[in-house]
């Protein structure tokens, strides 16, 4: 595996497979107001993605899903649970975000995929342990192709 950490946006990685840090699908997509990941991709993927993880029905804290990516240029999103009913994360659901996403990636032979910080947002988590921990989790794992962590940053 190639690990990488950089900054930038999700969406403007050129891999095959992005990670969407969701929630347990336990509130329809549609009572949610966009914000973070989620938000950036409806907004620029449309509902689709959304309406297709919902028939997916609940998932387990730090498991992960496959939907289709809209209208965005990826192969596929893989939804990851990172978050618990309180809206909170934790080392545990990060790693097993990591883990799922990264089990998905390997059985769909997906060659290159990219997390965002997984918990660093609504979650609550510092960005910094939340890097920590994804990186310390995903060299765990053989999965032979490129995971890139993006830090986000705003465009100038």
């Amino acid at each position: 595996m190639t690990l990488r950490v950089c900054e930038g946006d999700l969406l403007d990685q050129d891999v095959e497979v992005i990670v969407n840090a969701w929630n347990r699908n336990i509130i329809p997509w549609w009572l949610l107001l966009p914000q973070g990941v989620s938000g950036a991709i409806k907004r620029r993927a449309g509902y689709g993605p959304f309406r297709e993880l919902a028939r997916h029905g609940p998932i387990p804290l730090g498991g992960a899903v496959t939907t289709r990516a809209g209208g965005l240029p990826f192969r596929a999103i893989i939804h990851v649970a990172g978050i618990n009913m309180f809206w909170r994360s934790s080392e545990k659901a990060i790693r097993g975000c990591v883990r799922s996403a990264l089990g998905i990636a390997r059985e769909q032979g997906y060659r290159s995929m990219a997390f965002p910080l997984i918990g660093a947002g609504t979650g609550g988590c510092s960005p910094e342990k939340v890097l920590e921990i994804m990186q310390d989790e995903a060299g765990k794992h053989e999965y032979d192709g490129e995971v890139r962590i993006v830090c986000y940053r705003r465009p100038a």
